[in-house]
């Protein structure tokens, strides 16, 4: 459930800058709107959110790290039966 999370919050930030852009280059030297500047706020809030959670997780044990060399040496199985 959690990983979902961080994959819809990786989602919204990608919405944002692209909408962030967008909004840079229609609102070019126009001083009156802020959209560029409201597009970068969401995208912050969204990170310390993405950031939060990711915390969590790891301080709750439900993210970890699955790399291989952390495992340690495998041991030989034997085949008796």
């Amino acid at each position: 459930m959690l990983k979902i999370v961080i994959a819809l919050l990786l989602l919204a930030l990608i919405a944002s800058l692209a909408s962030g852009f967008y909004f840079l280059m229609v609102d070019q030297g126009d001083n009156t709107k802020r959209r560029t500047l409201h597009s970068l706020g969401v995208r912050v809030s969204i990170t310390v959110a993405l950031i939060a959670i990711v915390i969590y997780g790891v301080a709750t044990g439900q993210l970890g790290h699955g790399t291989p060399w952390e495992a340690g040496p495998k041991r030989p199985q034997s085949s008796q039966e």
